[in-house]
Formats: structure tokens, C-alpha cells, sequence
């Protein structure tokens, strides 16, 4: 990677290491450089674009004693003291994965994870259940427990202790369970985190965050004191304490919706008076439905659409969004320029179409924490835009954006910082995607957690029995193929020769690559009347084809999974069900069985149901036929 000149980013960067080095008797003041207390009543204004000797301070404060950002902003951070108690460094959590001299940052670590190279345990975590627990396989793993001790600030967790106040014993203790994980600083993938439970959980993992924030922007302030107060001649030299840029955590989401619950979720750890939230109003009216505007999910009688689509549709579905969150002692400020903010609240696509805009993510360059959540969601979009994000992280940034190089930690200097970012990954369910980011894009050197879960037969209406229809397949890379050359070959054809099966039958395409195949299939097909149903279907469209499916107009309906992710008909005159393969969502096939019984005498012997799976089907068979069954349907080929 070279700058437009050609110059290499490594050489450009340890060239301004060495000139800012020489700069140490005038120090470049950034937005939340801390200002003795003594020294407020003396300053005048602040430009803290500009490079200001340390000795020159006292001239300039404002007549109110605040300092102003480059935007003219009061900057909290830098009128406030240190109140927290300050723990001995070599004995804090956070120092010892994020400071400068990271004790887990070792190069054997670093070689076993480039190697793939892990030792597996299983433990119990509490009430988070059962978990797979990966280190670096070297000859002195890391020391981290994997239920660390709590590492919160007090001031941070005031308000979460007075939550979990209300809350039973069990939801007290899972949550505490969840925040020892999160303090391992390890990895941690929760693929079953049910829809019940994702506000709690996201609640915990909020205070994670903020507490990640207050403590590195903490480790700031008490060294900017110390420069302050240090004469010109010996400036301490052991205050590397950020990053390329400030944002540290990142949060990848589907939907503006979310983005409003985690705001949320975030300001529950901010309550007023303490703290003041800046642009609230402008970010309720850009990520909540217009004003006087009717949900009609949340305002339909309960039952009328199922828990999970009221959550994950309510409020504003539109999934192009980004915004900066910059956290300080006294206020949370939304819509803060990137390079100034704290915290990222982003859709792959928003930040995609930025980072392709600008041709530029250097913001994403000092991420420390990751959290992509409801990856069941994003796995309807479009994963590829989660694959470039992941891309771009943590990697040496094109430009200096006015850093001083004297702060940067060491191994973000070396290029090592994705070795210690710690990736936070929530999905309702599993896939081969989602597994795979998991195994072979996080390196965190501390070690990754993933919970397991045992699932059992998704319930289904009595008297309906599915037929689990096998087909060989060897190799996963031709899978795809093998599907379709059963499926066309097959089962299609044995479809056709019965009178009964060859109308009122649906064929639900998890797939959206296997249902464009499938739909130009029948397309090609002589006889064979039939309707589709896809994401990309009108409202007028759909109205069509189901009524033209329920009259028996047509003999066929291709639905592919993302239709009914988004949509959620039912769909009347089903008598057959062909699954091209099991749902990603289990609730689907449960669904689907029940839609027969919405016409008027139907008896279960009426509907048939066959389902086409191979070994590689293992996490979407597992969910809707059981745990158990699963492995002796995969174990019997």
C-alpha cells in the first residue's frame, strides 16, 4: 500500500514518529487534552488545530474558563479531573490488553493465530451455558480467565447497578456472567442470543463499550496532565496512549431502527443530570418514524405478527446510515465527525458506500472493539458488504490526520492492532458466514468464546410428518450443483408424474443464488404454470400471485427465504411444501407447515412436506429437526 508519491505508509509514518518526536517541546493540543484546573480562570480560547507550546498555555483560556474544540465546541474532557481511583497499571485489565506494553501481544501468540493454530477446552459459563474456548496454542497461554473479574468503573456502572436493582436473580446473574466474559477482552459469538433476551443483552455489552471508552479517554487525561504539567526540557516519555484515529469501537447494524435501540441502550448508562445528550432531537427525527407517523407492526393486536419480525421491523427499516458518538464525562454527542467521535454506529452498507465515496477508512484504523449484531439480519442483506467492512480494518491509515506520533501505542505503529481488537458477534442462529468470520477473520491473541446451544425439534402441527429427502454430496464447493441436479432431476420430476402434489404446491428457496436458478428452471419448463415470490416483488405483484396461487390459477409458487424474511404473508391453498433446502430461520418451516390449516377443512394427511438436505445443511437441519435428530439424519447417509 503507497501514498499518491509512492511512498510507503510504513515509511510516511515512521518519518512523522521521528519529526513529531522532536516536537516534544511543543505538543500539538488535541480536542480533549486535558487543562489543569489551576491554569481555567487564566486561558482565553483555544484553536486546538494549531500547535501551541506547553509554557504559552496560560494565554489562552476563554473569560468562562472552557476549552474549545476545533468546531468551537466546549469540550467537556478537557475541564474535567480524574475522579475515578486510578488502579495500579500493572495490575488493570485494560492495561494489560490495550496499553502500550500489552502482556497478550507476544509473537508466538501472533504466530499461532496466523497458523490457525488453536487449542480448544469446553466450559461451563454460568448461566450463559455451555462454550468452546480457543487460545493460541503456544507453550504459555495467555492468563485470562474466561470469567474474568468485572472490570468496570464505578462511575460507568452507577447506573447499570441501579437497573439490574429491578431485575430477578437470574437476569442479574446471566448479565453478570455476559460482562466477566466481556472483560477477558476475549472474542465472544453468541449465535443463539434469542430475540427475548437481545435487550438485555445489548444493554450489557453497551456498558462494555462505554466503559472501554472512559477508560482509554481516561488514560488521556491523566497524561495530558502530566505533559501539562511537565517542564519543556524533560516531557515524560511513557504516554502512548492511543490510536492512529480516536474512534475505538465500532457497532455494525441492519437497520436505523437498531441503531435507535442502541442508542438507547447507550444513554441508560448516561442518565441526566449527569450527563447532557447533545443532537438528541435530530437523531430521533432521522432514525424514528416521522412524527404522527403509525407503526402499524406495534399498533396491530398482539399475535397479529410474530415477536421476532415486530422486532427486527419496527420503527425505520431504512438500512443506509452512519453516525459518530462521541462519549465524554459530561455528554454524549451524536453526529460527531469520524475522526472526532468515540464510537461508530454504522450498516456495512452506510460504511461501505462512505469508505467507496472517499476512498478512504482510516477511521476504522484503531478499532479496538467490534460488535456486529443481529448477523441474522445482516446475513438477509448482503454479506459482502460485512466482508469489506472487516476488510478495512485496522489497517495503517493512507494520511496523518494531525496525530501526534509520540502518543500512538507501540503496536499500532507495528501494524499489529488486530491482534488485540476484541470482536462482539450476536446472531439468533448460525451459518457456514457467519462460522467462518468466526474461525478466520478474528485474531484476537487473547482467545475467542463461543457459546454452544443444543437445539431441540422445532414444534410442527400434529399429524404433519416431513420427509427428509437426502443427497450426496462430497465436496461443499459443488453443493450448489449437486441441490439443483437432485432437485431437477428428481424431485421435480416425481412431483409432476403425482396428480395430487403436481398442483397447491410451494417451493420455499432459502438461497437467493439457488432461487434465481429454480425460477429459470420453470421458466424453461412446457406445462407447469407458476407464480414467484421474492423480495423484489411489487405489493402489486404479490397480491397477484398469492391470489392466483390460492384459486389454483397457478399450480406452482417459488418463495424464496428473503421474501418472507421481509414480508411475512401467509399464504392460502398450500397442500404440498418442497423445502429446497431447511430455513435459515427455524420459525419459517414451523410457519409454512401451519399455512394448509388456514383454509377450512384441511386435514393433516392432506399436506406432504419434503425437505432436501446434505451433510453441509448441518447448522439450518440442527435447528429445525433437533439437535439429536440431526446428527442421526447426517450419520445415516
Amino acid at each position: 500500500m503507497t501514498i499518491d508519491d509512492g511512498t510507503s505508509v510504513t515509511t510516511k509514518l515512521l518519518t512523522l514518529l521521528n519529526v513529531s518526536a522532536t516536537r516534544l517541546g511543543k505538543r500539538k493540543i488535541e480536542a480533549d487534552d486535558f487543562v489543569p484546573a489551576e491554569k481555567l480562570n487564566k486561558r482565553k480560547s483555544i484553536s486546538f488545530s494549531e500547535t501551541v507550546d506547553v509554557k504559552t498555555l496560560d494565554a489562552d483560556v476563554d473569560d468562562a474558563g472552557n476549552a474549545e474544540g476545533a468546531t468551537g465546541e466546549v469540550e467537556d474532557d478537557a475541564m474535567d479531573v480524574v475522579e475515578d481511583v486510578e488502579p495500579e497499571v500493572a495490575s488493570d485489565p485494560y492495561e494489560l490488553h490495550f496499553g502500550p506494553d500489552s502482556k497478550v501481544l507476544t509473537e508466538p501468540g501472533r504466530t499461532a493465530v496466523e497458523q490457525n493454530a488453536w487449542s480448544t477446552t469446553q466450559e461451563t459459563l454460568g448461566r450463559l451455558g455451555p462454550a468452546t474456548i480457543s487460545s493460541p496454542n503456544i507453550p504459555v497461554p495467555p492468563s485470562t480467565k474466561t470469567l474474568a473479574p468485572i472490570d468496570v468503573l464505578d462511575r460507568v456502572k452507577a447506573p447499570f447497578q441501579a437497573h439490574q436493582a429491578k431485575c430477578t436473580g437470574s437476569q442479574v446473574e446471566t448479565q453478570n456472567n455476559l460482562l466477566s466474559l466481556l472483560s477477558s477482552r476475549k472474542d465472544v459469538y453468541l449465535p443463539s442470543a434469542s430475540v427475548d433476551s437481545r435487550k438485555s443483552t445489548r444493554q450489557v455489552i453497551a456498558l462494555h463499550a462505554l466503559n472501554h471508552i472512559s477508560k482509554k479517554r481516561k488514560r488521556v487525561l491523566k497524561n495530558n496532565e502530566r505533559l501539562a504539567k511537565a517542564s519543556s526540557d524533560s516531557p515524560p516519555e511513557d504516554v502512548q496512549d492511543q490510536g492512529f484515529t480516536r474512534p475505538s469501537v465500532l457497532v455494525l447494524l441492519p437497520f436505523r431502527n437498531s441503531a435507535l435501540d442502541w442508542f438507547h441502550a447507550i444513554t441508560s448508562h448516561t442518565p441526566s443530570p449527569s450527563y447532557q445528550i447533545e443532537n438528541q432531537a435530530r437523531f430521533l427525527s432521522e432514525y424514528d418514524l416521522p412524527a404522527g407517523a403509525v407503526d402499524k407492526l406495534t399498533s396491530a393486536e398482539p399475535g397479529t405478527y410474530p415477536l421476532d419480525h415486530v422486532e427486527t421491523f419496527k420503527g425505520n427499516v431504512d438500512d443506509n446510515f452512519r453516525i459518530g458518538v462521541k462519549m465524554t464525562r459530561k455528554s454524549v454527542r451524536m453526529f460527531t465527525e469520524f475522526y472526532g467521535c468515540d464510537l461508530i454506529l454504522a450498516s456495512p452498507l452506510g460504511l461501505r458506500r462512505s469508505i467507496e465515496k472517499e476512498k478512504n477508512a482510516d477511521y476504522l484504523s484503531s478499532i479496538e472493539v467490534l460488535i456486529v449484531d443481529q448477523m441474522d439480519a445482516l446475513m438477509m442483506q448482503n454479506w459482502d458488504h460485512v466482508k469489506f467492512v472487516m476488510s478495512h480494518l485496522n489497517k495503517l491509515p493512507k494520511e496523518s490526520h494531525d496525530t501526534d506520533f509520540s502518543r500512538i501505542k507501540p503496536w499500532y505503529l507495528d501494524g499489529l492492532s488486530q491482534y488485540l481488537r476484541q470482536s462482539i458477534l450476536l446472531s439468533s442462529f448460525e451459518t457456514p458466514e457467519m462460522r467462518s468470520l468466526f474461525n478466520g477473520s478474528l485474531k484476537n491473541v487473547a482467545g475467542k468464546v463461543k457459546i454452544n446451544k443444543r437445539w431441540s425439534p422445532i414444534a410442527i402441527p400434529d399429524g404433519v410428518k416431513p420427509n427428509f429427502v437426502h443427497f450426496d454430496c462430497s465436496n461443499p464447493q459443488d453443493e450448489a450443483e449437486k441441490r439443483f441436479h437432485h432437485f431437477t432431476t428428481q424431485t421435480l420430476p416425481s412431483i409432476l408424474k403425482s396428480a395430487v402434489q403436481s398442483t397447491s404446491t410451494v417451493i420455499f428457496v432459502p438461497s437467493s443464488y439457488d432461487f434465481i436458478r429454480v425460477h429459470n428452471h420453470f421458466r424453461k419448463q412446457t406445462g407447469i404454470t407458476f407464480t414467484v415470490l421474492s423480495e423484489y416483488s411489487s405489493n402489486q405483484d404479490i397480491s397477484r400471485a398469492r391470489l392466483a396461487f390460492f384459486k389454483g390459477e397457478k399450480s406452482f409458487l417459488l418463495v424464496s427465504e428473503r421474501f418472507h424474511f421481509y414480508k411475512r404473508y401467509k399464504i392460502r391453498g398450500i397442500r404440498n411444501l418442497v423445502f429446497y433446502g431447511p430455513p435459515d430461520h427455524p420459525q419459517y418451516f414451523t410457519e409454512y407447515l401451519s399455512y394448509p390449516f388456514l383454509d377450512d377443512d384441511v386435514d393433516p394427511s392432506d399436506v406432504t412436506c419434503r425437505v432436501l438436505y446434505s451433510k453441509y445443511d448441518w447448522f439450518r437441519l440442527e435447528r429445525v429437526a433437533g439437535t439429536e435428530s440431526a446428527v442421526e439424519l447426517v450419520k445415516g447417509v
